[in-house]
């Protein structure tokens, strides 16, 4: 199991898995006062958290399913990376697309966290690339 080092500095919990299969690990919301979405806004909503990263790695923040689909509540680029380089405190991305105002609360489960392994490349240029079926087809290239 991968062990990441993490200052918390808000009142929460640790993030932690809901259920024994679970990719995400639940972000909670760290304010001081409620944060209030009407649509089309965007918010940047602290967590309190500060993660180590392991070279090597990354994380990743997506939007809560819960939210999405009940509340019109969602993380604006996710998947976000957070490279392993990064120290600062973990803030997530929120828009709404809802006409009803939505209310974040001190400790709302606002977002999860998903940690993947990178993979480093080099780019060989080329004069060409392979052939494949598919080709240049694409959004939507397959008629489904």
């Amino acid at each position: 199991m991968l062990k990441i080092k993490i200052i918390n500095r808000s009142s929460n919990p640790l993030p932690k898995y809901q259920t024994e299969g679970s990719s995400g690990l639940d972000l909670h919301a760290n304010l001081d006062k409620p944060i209030t979405l009407n649509k089309n806004d965007i918010v940047l909503v602290p967590t309190g958290l500060f993660i180590e990263i392991p070279e090597g790695y990354e994380a990743q923040i997506r939007s809560r399913s819960s939210l999405a689909l009940k509340n019109g509540i969602f993380c604006l680029n996710s998947p976000a990376t957070i490279d392993s380089d990064y120290r600062g405190e973990l803030k997530i991305i929120l828009a709404s697309l809802t006409d009803t105002p939505f209310t974040i609360n001190h400790g709302d489960r606002i977002a999860q966290i998903v940690f993947a392994k990178v993979e480093r490349i080099d780019f060989e240029e080329a004069d060409s690339i392979s052939e494949t079926q598919r080709g240049e087809g694409g959004f939507g290239s397959t008629n489904k």
